[in-house]
């Protein structure tokens, strides 16, 4: 007989965004994605943090100030990364992120091909760049969905 308490598809691909936004040098914000193909294989997986070659110990991590001396001057996104790390054809794939995309991370998950977000936090839902992408998303036919915590609880020991 199988066991029983196997986490779900949705569990699975969720708590691998959620741990890999846990690589995020990020003081404040963490956010991990995790892309899947259709048959559930994971195709690739990214979290927010400094380009290539871009040393994260002299980032600037500061969230208020002069433009170029903040973060998002400089943080590529997880949803940007985890497509960018992929080398090959994204298209009709989901995606999984711990936060919902801002609006040039939607327009590179449009722009790839991905058919569906599925988020778990939308805490900026009234700001215009997640306006933008769930506009983007409606035009573009891009599913997005709430991801629905069922509460488990999984400890790893690392």
């Amino acid at each position: 007989m199988k066991k029983k308490d196997y986490i779900s598809w949705d569990e699975y691909f969720m708590g691998i965004a959620l741990l890999s936004a846990n690589r995020s040098k990020d003081p404040n914000t963490q956010v991990g994605a995790c892309i899947v193909s259709n048959d559930n294989r994971i195709l690739s997986i990214g979290y927010n943090g400094a380009p290539r070659g871009l040393h994260d110990d002299i980032m600037k991590w500061d969230r208020e100030g002069d433009f170029l001396n903040t973060k998002y001057a400089y943080v590529c996104h997880g949803e940007l990364n985890a497509i960018l790390n992929y080398r090959g054809d994204l298209t009709g794939s989901k995606i999984y992120v711990a936060l919902f995309p801002c609006n040039e991370c939607a327009k590179a998950i449009i722009q790839s091909g991905i058919k569906e977000v599925i988020y778990k936090d939308d805490k900026y839902a009234d700001s215009d760049n997640v306006i933008a992408s769930k506009k983007m998303f409606d035009i573009c036919n891009v599913k997005y969905t709430k991801y629905e915590s069922t509460g488990r609880k999984i400890t790893l020991e690392l």
